[in-house]
């Protein structure tokens, strides 16, 4: 199988530093694509690269349009303020995308924060169960700042309602590396709006498949 071949090529011997994909002002090298391999811890190249696809999949008409931060967003946001990342969105208007993502790096564990600016919720997504309550509230301040300051509205705080999915309500990992394939998943799945029905099962599927997505800049 075609997929299978390129997989096993991208996986195999070769210059580290080598660019095998570049789209989104990212570069992904062969030593990012490795990270990809059963049971290693994803990186930030990726993630952010993953996010990026999943941000141009939302471009076509069917889909929610959507924002992904990059996962130094929230890093920035919680050592610096709101003015570390005020200028983070100055071509855009947040408040007119359906679905903001936030990848969160927890230094050796990744989850999701997703906006839904419809809805008018925060949602925490973490394949181990973990609680991200303040996560949620971090991003409802960042998002009363951006709404005054970009917009000179003020953010009516008691429609917006925050919640940390229980572990019984997502997939969760049952490993110690898949933290990243379960974030990029989720990101998928919601921004297609699709419920989230896969397991730790799909994850060596899903590795393969995240590196044939990234080296043809598509998503399948």
């Amino acid at each position: 199988q075609a997929m299978e071949r390129e997989v096993i090529a991208a996986f195999g011997k070769g210059e580290p530093d080598e660019i095998m994909s570049s789209a989104f002002k990212l570069k992904v090298t062969r030593e990012d694509i490795h990270t990809l391999r059963n049971l290693c811890w994803l990186n930030d190249e990726v993630i952010n690269f993953y996010m990026g696809l999943v941000m141009e999949r939302s471009k076509k008409e069917e889909y929610p349009s959507v924002h992904a931060f990059s996962s130094f967003f929230f890093e920035k946001l919680t050592s610096g303020g709101y003015k570390a990342v005020g200028r983070w969105t100055r071509h855009m208007d947040l408040f007119k995308k359906d679905i903001i993502l936030v990848p969160i790096n927890l230094s050796l564990h990744w989850a999701l924060a997703v906006i839904d600016t419809r809805k008018k919720t925060i949602k925490y997504f973490d394949s181990l169960g973990q609680k991200g309550d303040k996560i949620c509230e971090t991003l409802l301040k960042y998002l009363q700042d951006e709404s005054c300051e970009k917009r000179n509205v003020k953010l009516n705080v008691s429609e917006w309602t925050i919640h940390s999915m229980e572990p019984h309500e997502i997939p969760q990992q049952t490993n110690g590396s898949d933290c990243g394939v379960f974030t990029c998943k989720y990101a998928d799945f919601i921004c297609r709006e699709k419920p989230l029905s896969f397991t730790q099962t799909h994850m060596p599927y899903f590795r393969k498949r995240m590196v044939w997505e990234i080296l043809h800049q598509e998503l399948l």
